[in-house]
């Protein structure tokens, strides 16, 4: 058994490689990143080494970017299978280094920011309110939506624009509203 122990320790497993490799590739893509106006979004490493990296910026994606990065992170990961054991190092890995999705949920203060003056897509206390973005701080944004409120004098209740402010904690999910 202390045997089998020890063995154990000394050949990294799937998982201990792929929770390093991931602090590592955060690492890069940061120090990529550091002098540009991109900032990371997404970065998933799946139990079958399928790397997925989302960047976002105010002025949008440029494909180029993304290939420049994937490059880049293409030449750290080989470098840093070569210093893994023998017989570690065929480590088979995909990479995808793109933009985020559309309709993803945003994730930063800057793709709230990006999204102003757009219509989102809140889904709060299982309630989906959709409405235009209309303020970002630091701390909460504020969206424009319709809602039926009792009017002084009237039977019915009539339709008006009301700001919601919400912390960035709050809703389950904030997204692009979509349409067509």
């Amino acid at each position: 058994m202390q045997r089998e122990l020890s063995e154990r320790v000394e050949k990294p497993s799937h998982f201990y490689i792929k929770t390093m490799l991931k602090d590592d590739l955060r690492n890069w893509i940061e120090e990529y990143l550091k002098d540009t106006d991109y900032e990371l979004i997404t970065l998933n490493v799946s139990a079958g080494n399928d790397i997925l990296v989302e960047v976002d910026r105010l002025a949008g994606v440029d494909v180029d970017f993304c290939a420049e990065l994937n490059r880049f992170l293409v030449e750290k990961i080989e470098a840093y299978l070569q210093l893994l054991p023998e017989g570690k190092r065929d480590l088979d890995y995909s990479l995808e280094v793109g933009s985020v999705s559309l309709t993803d949920p945003f994730k930063t203060k800057m793709q709230y920011e990006k999204n102003l003056g757009h219509d989102v897509e809140v889904l709060i206390e299982g309630k989906k309110l959709r409405g235009q973005l209309v303020s970002v701080d630091e701390e909460t944004f504020s969206v424009d939506v319709e809602e039926k409120v009792a009017v002084e004098g009237k039977k019915r209740k009539e339709t008006q624009i009301v700001t919601k402010t919400w912390r960035y904690d709050e809703p389950k999910y904030v997204k692009y509203d979509l349409k067509f």
